[in-house]
């Protein structure tokens, strides 16, 4: 790990690249300071969101969300629509 001018510059594998399992836990840092370094020493992976060069940052509920996203549709546990799903229930109840 290397600091430099007060961020953590850390290897990290690109969300786009990561083949998620089930089981994993996901884990983010606080957005003014990032995970402590135990963390980052005890994590199997790390994972970077990719994002295009004019882009500053994304919020830590913008990267939550984005990498629960991704890891439930690799791991085809996004809720499904169907007949007796409550999406589909409020909809049809109006």
């Amino acid at each position: 790990m290397a600091r430099g001018k007060g961020f953590l510059l850390v290897s990290a594998t690109p969300l786009t690249r990561f083949a998620f399992q089930a089981d994993d836990l996901l884990l983010f840092g606080r957005e003014s300071a990032g995970a402590p370094d135990y963390v980052h020493e005890a994590a199997d992976q790390r994972l970077v969101i990719p994002m295009r060069p004019e882009t500053r940052s994304l919020n830590l509920a913008q990267s939550a969300a984005i990498t629960l996203a991704e890891a439930l549709r690799q791991t085809d546990q996004w809720p499904k629509t169907g007949a007796n799903t409550p999406i589909d229930a409020e909809a049809t109840s109006s």
